[in-house]
């Protein structure tokens, strides 16, 4: 028997939620490493407030990002979940 080509648009965002909350941890830990990128050769001496401000912002965006994907990801029903009855969960 040959299983569809394509998945049902819902499982199909599911799993890009998914994927995409399995990937900010990774996309932070890049943007709070990248000030460290930043140093100018001829000089050690650095902006601590821009990094601080930059560190703060991403740091926000973060909280932000994570929310939402909670937020879509519990709000959405899983095609597995859905498939069992409710005295069997």
């Amino acid at each position: 028997m040959k299983r569809p080509l394509f998945l049902a648009p819902q499982t199909y965002r599911q799993r890009r939620l998914r994927d995409a909350a399995r990937i900010l941890p990774v996309l932070a830990m890049f943007l709070l490493i990248l000030p460290m990128l930043w140093g100018d050769d001829a000089s050690d001496i650095r902006q601590t407030s821009s990094d601080g401000i930059y560190l703060f912002v991403v740091w926000l965006l973060m909280i932000a990002s994570a929310a939402l994907l909670a937020r879509r990801l519990s709000s959405e029903p899983d095609s597995a979940d859905a498939a069992k009855p409710k005295d069997q969960a």
